[in-house]
């Protein structure tokens, strides 16, 4: 067989989230036949996403039936040219906001359990904590290790659950308050983005700040964002705000992953029954009326509390339907990831 051969068989395996084969939609970059195996370079750039592995997958099997051995590589043109010498974060294949227009919804649990869940599918992760004023992160992973100084003035950031971490909480006393005004905010979150020592990464999570100031601002418009997961309560009061943090993004075309409704259902450990402490549906039904899609709902339970108290994110329990829950999420973000990196080959 010979390349136009070896497209052929793969016009047959189809994206089932875009609808048409692989080939068309230029997911296939480059063929080579050589002594019966078939190289095969595809615009994949979305790690341990579960729908890009399926996908490779049928591609080993289309390859196989016709007597070909598969050798996959995955190489994706869109991020490799937003990777120049110049680039921020030219290591970092996907930055993902984790966002919510109030606070008290508990956005900093998401993100953390969001980057712990990726990083235990296998990814290389990264957690920047930009909440300049009130940094959670490090004591909900129990991070207690500082960033390491090189020679260079750059930071070498530490390392918990194999999730490599940032936060202001490292640079100033756990009690201090952060009293600054926008320039510095400015300042001190470019910083801590590129002066840190990141490495290569698969994804970057970056847990914002509630509501739409500054902070967020910086952010959208010195980081190359992949994309931003809104977290919000079934309660309406937590759907108007998300409402403005979607605006926010819509402003700043940012791309909009996906709705996580947290704290939904409550399960009485003790009768078995259900509370809707909260309300219910609030978040799928806003995800629905702005067309975005549904990530998934997190149960209010009391291991979510204990377990960011603690420094154990509950998404590292594979005992925990909670746990289960959360990397049900991580696994949803990173294939609405891929889709949206493969709709920017079109």
């Amino acid at each position: 067989m010979n390349e136009a051969d070896v497209k052929a068989a793969l016009r047959e395996v189809e994206d089932p989230d875009l609808g048409d084969d692989i080939v068309s939609l230029g997911i296939v970059n480059d063929v080579a036949v050589e002594d019966g195996v078939a190289h095969v370079s595809l615009a994949l750039g979305t790690p341990y996403s579960p729908s890009e592995s399926s996908i490779a997958d049928r591609v080993r099997d289309a390859l196989r039936a016709e007597g070909l051995e598969p050798d996959l590589s995955a190489y994706h043109p869109e991020q490799d040219a937003a990777a120049g010498e110049d680039a921020v974060l030219p290591n970092v294949k996907n930055v993902i906001t984790v966002a919510s227009g109030k606070g008290g919804v508990g956005k900093s649990t998401v993100a953390v359990n969001l980057a712990a869940a990726l990083s235990k599918r296998g990814a290389r992760v990264g957690l920047f904590d930009a909440d300049v004023y009130g940094p959670n992160v490090p004591r909900m992973v129990s991070a207690e290790e500082a960033p390491q100084a090189t020679e260079e003035e750059t930071l070498v950031p530490p390392e918990k659950f194999g999730v490599k971490l940032m936060s202001m909480a490292f640079l100033t006393g756990g009690d201090d308050p952060v009293i600054w005004r926008g320039p510095m905010v400015h300042k001190v979150l470019t910083q801590l983005v590129e002066d840190v020592e990141w490495g290569y990464l698969d994804y970057l999570i970056v847990d914002l700040p509630p509501g739409t100031g500054d902070t967020q601002l910086t952010v959208l418009q010195t980081i190359p964002v992949t994309g931003s997961v809104v977290v919000t309560t079934p309660q309406d009061v937590a759907i108007d705000d998300a409402q403005k943090g979607l605006e926010m993004f819509g402003t700043h075309d940012t791309p909009v992953l996906g709705i996580v409704e947290n704290m939904s259902t409550f399960v009485c450990p003790d009768c078995g029954s259900t509370h809707d402490v909260f309300g219910s549906g609030g978040g799928e039904a806003f995800a629905e009326e702005n067309d975005l899609p549904f990530l998934g709902s997190i149960p209010l339970d009391p291991s979510v509390r204990s377990g960011g108290d603690e420094g154990s994110p509950v998404a590292l329990d594979d005992e925990s339907d909670v746990g289960e829950a959360f990397r049900d999420l991580a696994a949803s973000t990173a294939d609405m990831t891929g889709i949206l990196n493969r709709q920017n080959l079109r």
